[in-house]
């Protein structure tokens, strides 16, 4: 009989948990997720490999929706921030379990509407939208985030007089920013994204003279990988201030977009709250400061990406090469690396990993586990404890659902990895895995560079 891989596994958050909702050790004392055993998988598809359990996800997505139903008393949507991991499978989860999706590329925003999310569910995202984003998110219906005034003149410039007017939802800079445990406010924040507060009130004045520009939403989001709640408190103050000016200027507001930023666990020792904590602190928050200044409750939206998927996500390499530095450390390599995960190098992130087959066995060396590209820097992490091992035995990273796949690279031309999504014992090929060939179809070799044209 399978048995649970992590004591203590809470369903209803997943972001709470190391491994994926149904990771289990079966009979045979191997890591299963999805009722898949990740050592097959790893045979049957190839490594690297990016595995989603489905059943995570979607109790992901339930959790916020329940939530939101649960503590606010006002209409509300979860919208899936899915530059985590976009994807037409991913898309096609959050669209049927009644979230919404933010996009922040026509790459991203195809990707929703190709995979079934409702246009009216969906809001564009970005500091820098071209001319064709802006269009394409205005001919379809999406919500527009503007986010500077560089947006404003093009949208103005793009749509046509007489022309239905664009949905615009305003970002600002809220005042307020998150670190894992602590936050700073201050009155300006140095930061790429959203109108600067000082700038809110000339920008809303401008926008009400605008026949092309109908202001129904405000925006504002506060970080990244976030386990404290108290931020969230100040930044429903700051955005109930902004909806009440907004109003009295005219505006017909009904969305407040409080973003996201609820932090996952990465190793054993993050502690981030449950979803439903999370929500209850946002909406109990909304509603005092809505209510504080006599205002009819909005629609709250909140912008789930890493919290929604990264721990429903596993990724697979085969052990590779040896090397032992004596007195210094042991390295093991394995048959991906930064392309496929650059977050380690990026931001020095942490994760938990072990083998596949193996996961309970106990640990005898301490190894770092780096990547194969042509770089020193590309360790996907050190003081690994495992337990002996060989040259292909199937490692296992897990909390990979979010930042890995979307992140991916072909450095060194290496080809991205395949994902499967697993559910009730199938596995599901969501993304085909690049080969060497596919890389050069966008190259175009001069006819004047090729020995095998003879030219003139």
């Amino acid at each position: 009989m399978p048995q649970s891989f992590e004591s203590g596994c809470d369903p209803l958050s997943p972001n709470r948990n190391l491994a994926p909702v149904t990771a289990r050790i079966d009979d045979q004392g191997c890591m299963t997720v999805g009722g898949c055993r990740l050592s097959d998988l790893a045979q049957r598809y190839g490594t690297p490999l990016y595995v989603l359990d489905e059943e995570g996800i979607r109790a992901a997505c339930c959790a916020y929706r329940t939530a939101l139903e649960r503590h606010y008393p006002g209409p509300s949507l979860a919208v899936y921030a899915s530059k985590a991991n976009s994807s037409l499978a991913m898309t096609a989860i959050a669209a049927s379990e009644g979230l919404g999706l933010d996009a922040v590329s026509a790459g991203e925003l195809l990707t929703a509407l190709q995979g079934g999310m409702p246009a009216e569910r969906i809001v564009l995202h970005g500091n820098n939208k071209s001319d064709d984003e802006l269009l394409l998110a205005y001919r379809s219906g999406v919500m527009i985030v503007a986010d500077n005034q560089h947006d404003l003149d093009r949208l103005e410039a793009l749509i046509p007089a007489g022309s239905p007017p664009a949905q615009l939802m305003l970002r600002f800079t809220p005042g307020i920013e998150c670190h894992t445990h602590e936050y700073i406010r201050t009155g300006h924040l140095d930061s790429k994204f959203g109108f600067d507060p000082d700038q809110l009130e000339p920008v809303l004045r401008r926008l009400k003279t605008c026949a092309w520009a109908c202001v129904t939403g405000l925006h504002a989001h506060i970080g990244s990988q976030i386990f404290e709640l108290n931020p969230h408190r100040d930044l429903a103050a700051v955005m109930a201030d902004a909806l009440q000016l907004a109003l009295e200027l005219g505006h017909p507001i009904r969305d407040l977009n409080v973003g996201g930023g609820l932090g996952i666990r990465y190793v054993q020792s993050d502690d981030p709250p449950t979803i439903d904590a999370w929500i209850q602190v946002v909406a109990e928050a909304v509603v005092k400061a809505c209510r504080e200044r006599d205002l009819a409750l909005p629609r709250l939206l909140c912008e789930p990406g890493r919290s929604l998927v990264a721990s429903s996500g596993v990724t697979l390499y085969k052990l590779g090469s040896r090397k032992e530095v004596p007195g210094v450390r042991t390295y093991i390599s394995v048959d991906g690396g930064m392309s496929d995960n650059p977050r380690p190098i990026t931001y020095q992130s942490l994760y938990t990993a072990f083998l596949a087959d193996r996961p309970q066995a106990e640990a005898t060396e301490s190894i770092t586990l780096a990547g194969k590209h042509c770089e020193s820097g590309d360790v996907l992490l050190k003081d690994l404890a495992l337990p002996p091992s060989v040259s292909g035995d199937v490692l296992v990273v897990l909390a990979t659902g979010a930042y890995n796949a979307s992140m991916s690279s072909n450095y060194n031309r290496i080809p991205r990895p395949a994902a499967v999504l697993v559910h009730d014992g199938i596995a599901d090929v969501i993304q085909r895995r690049e080969s060497s060939e596919d890389l050069l179809r966008y190259d175009n070799l001069p006819t004047r560079l090729n020995p095998r044209v003879s030219v003139g």
